[in-house]
């Protein structure tokens, strides 16, 4: 974690589970969606949860719910520079 984390925002019930994407698994990612990284959904770089788990621009954050009709529920973000 950085100097900037006053505490782990992720420790806290009401925040998903959030896991940068290897490389390998993105590529995987992209082509089964048939789409390129930037078509993702954004996630700005200052963002709590990114800060903690040190996520840098140009990565893919895997962010997993727990969902009452699905069970879990997983979404991608690619994160961007902060403004």
């Amino acid at each position: 974690m950085t100097d900037e984390v006053r505490f782990n925002v992720l420790n806290h019930v009401s925040v998903p589970l959030h896991v940068i994407l290897p490389d390998d698994e993105v590529k995987v990612l992209l082509k089964q969606y048939g789409i390129v990284k930037e078509q993702l959904p954004k996630v700005r770089s200052s963002d709590p949860a990114v800060k903690v788990i040190n996520g840098q621009p140009g990565q893919v954050v895997k962010i997993t719910r727990r969902s009452l009709t699905a069970g879990t529920a997983t979404a991608y973000r690619l994160i961007v520079e902060a403004i």
